[in-house]
């Protein structure tokens, strides 16, 4: 059984309106101005991230393809309040207290409900990746920043945006930066999830769009930052927002890591994880053009170039067998004198 958290106490929003033309119609109004015809709910967490929904992209749904906000119409009879507390219980399996409207927001395009969004507030902190999937793809909290780099429902952005500006993200307590038990400063290692697909000998590299920061123009494996996140649930999200590509947390094998150091200036070290699909869905297909120009399965003996060159590395030590790799470290002196 889900377990559930009531949420705390929660305030009105402030009378604030937002009505952008450039961002297709969207508006934001705490206030009612007409009756809403739909629903959803803004739930957070302790830690200020959001609860986003990764909806059908092959559906004749409003949004397809993109993160949302739980939601719904009211059926026949039903008061909005109803609606939402059905709509949470039937696409999470949640039982929530404490929900309470927020603020109306309208959205326009196809197989949109004409009419307001009546959007709710509510807290939970439990683990998204635990709740049953019914409608959709997967569930996953996101902060603010990580969201500029989503396919976000324009609306819902919208929405997450005005409510942070007004309640930003608490400060969380953890470890500072600085001397620990041996003396050291404490360095952050940036951990990168990257998707391994082989069939028929071949394996799966992107052509990575000339103008992104890294590696423009350069072949390279379907890969992401792990943000608050496990590392399977990054390679699932990532492969089905960049290539369309369907698969279970429980298919991904960790096969080869490759602990990196860059060569350029304030360098930061990178912890990269390599994982195995054994099995998935879907074609691989170019859904973010602004970062990936194309896919192609490359045979294993004939990898292109240019290649990302630890991806390479990584994809040799696979197919050697062996489980790790260290890239741009000055070599380790063993120490003399000692016991």
């Amino acid at each position: 059984m889900q377990t559930t958290y009531p949420p705390r106490a929660l305030r009105s929003a402030p009378e604030t309106s937002i009505n952008s033309p450039g961002l297709g119609g969207i508006s934001l109004n705490a206030s009612t101005f007409c009756q809403p015809a739909s629903t959803a709910v803004l739930i957070v967490n302790g830690r200020g991230e959001y609860l986003l929904h990764l909806r059908d992209a092959h559906k004749p749904i409003c949004d397809p393809g993109t993160w949302s906000l739980v939601g719904g119409g009211p059926e026949p009879g039903e008061t909005l309040d109803e609606a939402i507390a059905r709509e949470i219980l039937e696409e999470t399996g949640l039982v929530l207290s404490g929900i309470a409207p927020y603020t109306t927001a309208t959205a326009h395009g196809p197989n949109v409900t004409e009419g307001n969004i009546q959007v709710y507030m509510a807290r939970w902190d439990g683990i998204a990746h635990d709740l049953p999937v019914t409608e959709g793809i997967m569930f996953a909290w996101f902060d603010i920043a990580t969201m500029e780099q989503l396919s976000m429902c324009s609306w819902a952005h919208e929405v997450i945006k005005a409510y942070h500006t007004a309640h930003p993200a608490p400060l969380l307590p953890g470890r500072q930066d600085g001397a620990g038990q041996s003396g050291a400063a404490n360095v952050k290692n940036v951990v990168g999830a990257h998707l391994f697909l082989e069939r028929d000998g071949r394996t799966l590299l992107g052509l990575r769009h000339p103008d992104v920061k890294f590696a423009g123009g350069v072949w390279h494996a379907l890969a992401g930052h792990v943000e608050w996140e496990s590392v399977r649930a990054c390679l699932v999200r990532k492969a089905y927002e960049e290539a369309g590509i369907v698969i279970a947390p429980a298919d991904l094998a960790l096969v080869h890591t490759v602990h990196l150091l860059d060569d350029h200036e304030n360098a930061e070290p990178r912890i990269q994880l390599f994982f195995r699909a054994s099995r998935w869905s879907g074609e691989p297909e170019v859904r973010e053009p602004g970062r990936c120009m194309a896919w192609q399965w490359w045979p294993l003996d004939g990898l292109p170039d240019p290649m990302v060159g630890y991806t390479r590395a990584a994809i040799d030590g696979i197919l050697a067998g062996t489980a790790y790799t260290e890239l741009g470290w000055a070599p380790t002196v063993p120490a003399t004198g000692g016991r």
